[in-house]
């Protein structure tokens, strides 16, 4: 049976017009996995018993433990539509907050989303982030309504009340479709009952509705609210059958990787689109030069490492010699694979169009470009939040130390929003993710399954540095005293750092005119002879070179911003990250001679210079704060507000339907620890929250010495600035 299907899978990948690539994404406990079983089961990989039992994409047994997702998962099948046979890449992604990035990886390797919504609960706060990852990197979307049984069977709906919750939450997905969606898809891209392009059903039941099969099958919603009634419910599942129908709309309604090429490629690929490479990405040309960007890392028993990705151009085939972009060197490709959930099926080439695994990239990243000849390195993926909470971790025994810094590694590779930072000066390691849930499944992963036995730390905070005013122009002097550096800082404007974090501008070095980056920061108000020398845009600052004829400028610059993100990344007041900032070179005095201009002038010359302007700009600690959607039954409405008041949050806004409650409230991160048990005890296990969002602000007056104390002193510095 596999050999029949492999084979299908093969053919089926040299033809581009018949390829789909999409992922499942939705709010945790919408169903994503149960459904994605059930389109397995659809292409003969899983049996119809345990469809919607084996969760065959949940194969880690944490996964399997928590019932939730935390990987993504990768998976090809094969379809039969009435226009014949189409290649399906589908990949399963996490509904939790705090594996967030995993949904925005698996979007830049596909073209095309389903976003589940329950019937019952309706659009939530990580549907809604889910969906902002798709629109961001061009995905476009369907819309499957999950557990409509729920309606018929708990809240007992009639057709008419079922349709009315099918159009509110319709209309609520286009409304945001709307607002977030680039200016070209807003309308084009709404989902459409009449169209097919929205399709209803109960993943677990294995049934499902669309207009289109509806009219091709005469079936109707009093059918379905019969087939309950009678609890015949297994007979209407072989009518209308989960995979027939989602499949079917897939093809009909998603792009192919020619048509879905053309328009996201010049959103996530800066390089020249008239070039050689630019054309082939653009048109997804297998005879092309090979693009290919890495999303995931798996790390194998057997094969060692598998870089699973995209491949935007070109054919790689076997034992082909490649570069990567960002590690800077050729390498061989050792095996390159399909996939089917967990196993890995291993093929000759792969032609442009495909989602596909490479054995043999040692040291790879997700994110890491992989082309036949150095080419411009696509966007860096940049997830919606950052990681905010950090943990020391420490192996028991000493003689894991060598052991756990390489498992480290290997879990930032298995997990890039798993930030790392291993101090060899202090062997303090340190971990930072999304928030407490995160960190543990991690933790546990390296217990479980790599074998370390490890103690870590409570958590900590993750703080941001920023500044309050115009500093002054600070001069840095090299050591040699022959170079000098005039530096200026102030806050940068909002507009900027919010197109910046909505992922309007691209965080990049900007080594040539980028036309469009200039003509973005105009729109935002910048003037167009200065958007004309921002250098470089780096974790919400942006740096702009405002000298005027500097002979050797072109030499030093790259240095320059070296030392600009070393401040970025470690800011005068507590070596925490800088956040918002517009740090512009005024003038510069430089040697004539190469030699006394190298790095090790260059960097500390900067470095100062910057750190002292920083000061002078009156440098500040901003802190997380994560806006929460809390539902609650009405009764708690006082527990609920006085736990926010208690954590320092503040009470946003407050809706009452029936005898519920939801609540929107900004909590610091720094108090939010332990939050989850304390909301249940307040509400007698009845309560939970959602993250919606996530921002920095201003540290409270009253708090700042104390903060920077605190982190001075576990950072091991002095505590006199």
């Amino acid at each position: 049976m596999a050999d029949i299907l492999t084979e299908k899978i093969t053919k089926l990948m040299k033809t581009p017009e018949k390829i789909r690539n999409l992922g499942v994404a939705a709010h945790i406990d919408h169903g994503k996995t149960t459904f994605s079983d059930n389109l397995l089961l659809g292409a003969g990989m899983i049996s119809e018993d345990l469809a919607g039992k084996q969760l065959a994409l949940d194969f880690h047994e944490d996964e399997q433990e928590r019932g939730i997702t935390i990987d993504s998962a990768s998976v090809s099948m094969t379809h039969e539509t009435d226009e014949g046979e189409v290649l399906i890449n589908l990949i399963d992604t996490p509904g939790h907050v705090d594996f967030g990035g995993d949904v925005t990886r698996a979007m830049r390797a596909v073209d095309g989303a389903i976003v589940l919504v329950d019937a019952v609960e309706g659009m939530m706060p990580q549907t809604e982030t889910v969906l902002k990852q798709a629109l961001r990197e061009r995905v476009k979307p369907t819309l499957f309504i999950n557990k409509v049984d729920r309606l018929i069977r708990e809240v007992k709906l009639t057709p008419e009340g079922m349709q009315e919750r099918f159009i509110k939450i319709i209309n609520n997905v286009n409304r945001f479709i709307a607002s977030i969606a680039p200016e070209e898809f807003k309308e084009k891209w709404q989902v459409s009952v009449e169209e097919g392009s929205v399709s209803f059903g109960s993943a677990f039941h294995k049934w499902a509705l669309s207009v289109p099969y509806m009219k091709k099958s005469n079936l109707t919603f009093k059918d379905v609210i019969d087939c309950y009634a009678e609890e015949k419910y297994e007979d209407f599942s072989k009518k209308a059958p989960v995979h027939k129908v989602v499949l079917d709309m897939v093809a009909k309604h998603l792009p192919n990787p020619i048509e879905a090429q053309k328009y996201r490629i010049p959103k996530i690929w800066h390089g020249d689109l008239e070039s050689e490479e630019g054309k082939a990405l653009i048109n997804a040309d297998p005879k092309g030069p090979v693009g290919f960007i890495v999303t995931k890392i798996v790390v194998d028993k057997h094969a060692g490492e598998v870089s699973a990705g995209r491949l935007f151009s070109g054919t790689i085939k076997q034992g082909d010699d490649v570069y990567m972009n960002l590690a800077k060197r050729k390498i061989r490709v050792q095996q390159i694979n399909i996939y089917k959930g967990s196993q890995r099926i291993q093929v000759d080439e792969a032609p442009a169009g495909n989602i596909i695994g490479i054995v043999g990239l040692k040291d790879s990243f997700a994110g890491e470009t992989v082309s036949t000849n150095q080419i411009e390195p696509f966007e860096a993926i940049k997830h919606i939040f950052e990681p905010v909470v950090t943990k020391s971790i420490e192996a028991k025994k000493p003689s894991d130390v060598p052991n756990l810094v390489e498992v480290l590694k290997q879990v930032s590779k298995e997990d890039p929003s798993i930030f790392i930072k291993i101090n060899e000066e202090t062997g303090e390691n340190l971990m930072s993710g999304m928030g407490e849930l995160h960190l543990e499944v991690i933790e546990n992963r390296i217990r479980s399954e790599k074998n370390l036995d490890v103690t870590t730390s409570d958590p900590i905070v993750v703080y941001r540095e920023a500044i309050q005013t115009e500093s002054q122009e600070v001069e840095g002097k090299s050591p040699n005293k022959h170079n000098k550096f005039y530096l200026k800082v102030r806050p940068l404007e909002s507009n900027i750092y919010d197109a910046i974090k909505a992922n309007e501008l691209p965080e990049i070095r900007i080594k040539k005119k980028d036309q469009t980056i200039v003509d973005k920061l105009v729109s935002l108000g910048m003037d167009a002879k200065q958007a004309k020398k921002v250098k470089e845009i780096y974790k919400g600052n942006m740096f702009v070179d405002s000298t005027r004829g500097i002979v050797h400028i072109g030499e030093i610059i790259e240095m320059v911003l070296d030392a600009f993100e070393q401040v970025m990344n470690e800011g005068p007041l507590a070596r925490e990250p800088g956040i918002k900032m517009r740090v512009d070179l005024m003038d510069t005095k430089l040697h004539e001679d190469a030699i006394h201009r190298g790095p090790a002038q260059v960097l500390p010359a900067v470095r100062d210079a910057l750190k002292e302007a920083m000061r002078t700009a009156k440098a500040v600690m901003y802190e997380p704060l994560q806006m929460l959607q809390i539902e609650s039954p009405v009764e708690f409405m006082g527990e609920v507000s006085k736990l926010i008041q208690n954590k320092r949050g503040q009470l946003i806004n407050m809706d009452q339907q029936g005898d519920h409650l939801t609540i929107t409230a900004k909590l610091p991160v720094g108090e939010m620890f332990g939050l989850t048990s304390d909301l249940r005890s307040a509400t007698s296990g009845k309560g939970s929250h959602y993250t919606v969002d996530q921002v920095f602000e201003k540290l409270p007056e009253s708090l700042q010495a104390k903060i920077i104390k605190q982190i001075r002193q576990r950072k091991g510095l002095s505590e006199n600035m």
